[in-house]
């Protein structure tokens, strides 16, 4: 049973990796929202605390310049 959670591999920060996002990238934004256009928790993008906030930021500056729709 011990080996069913080491096979569990962990999630890194894709920003800490050295990808950062903007707004103005709909396409890279749109993996940090749900289908609802809900941002996703950070158990589901991988994101560390700081890049989380980060993510955030970027989707809310991006609904409102109308890049991501706020629902959908």
């Amino acid at each position: 049973m011990a080996e069913f959670y080491n096979n569990r591999r962990k999630k890194i920060c894709q920003m800490c990796a050295g990808r950062p996002i903007k707004y103005s990238d709909a396409v890279v934004m749109s993996k940090y929202v749900n289908e609802k256009g809900k941002i996703l928790p950070r158990r589901m993008t991988g994101a560390c605390a700081k890049h989380q906030r980060h993510i955030a930021n970027q989707v809310k500056i991006a609904r409102y310049m109308a890049i991501l729709p706020y629902t959908k």
